[in-house]
């Protein structure tokens, strides 16, 4: 399994107008139908350049998957965030994979 992550900063002048915006596009990248989730969530850091940090997580089954949406879907999706916020939102991506998952065992009586 993978893990593609956007980690966003958004300018505070724009910060109600982006989170009502990203809902939709997660939902976008959703429909292309090459991940099987994703999660919004805050990093909680005080960036010294202000404004607030995000992080986007969309889950896909393998890398194949992940390069198919890269050559078939990113471009687009992403020009779409830097026409409508510009120079207010700085992005950048990372790949994750995941090696393996843990989960609390469950101790019955």
């Amino acid at each position: 399994m993978y893990i593609y992550n956007v980690t966003i900063n958004i300018d505070d002048t724009v910060h109600k107008e982006w989170l009502s915006w990203i809902s939709s596009k997660i939902t976008q990248v959703l429909d292309t139908g090459k991940f099987t989730s994703a999660k919004l969530t805050e990093v909680l850091v005080e960036e010294e350049m202000g404004g607030k940090t995000y992080s986007v997580q969309y889950t896909t089954p393998n890398k194949e998957t992940l390069d198919a949406y890269y050559k078939e879907n990113a471009a687009n999706l992403q020009a779409e965030g830097l026409q409508k916020f510009g120079a207010k939102m700085l992005t950048f991506r990372t790949e994750l994979r995941v090696v393996q998952e843990f989960f609390p065992i469950s101790h019955s009586n």
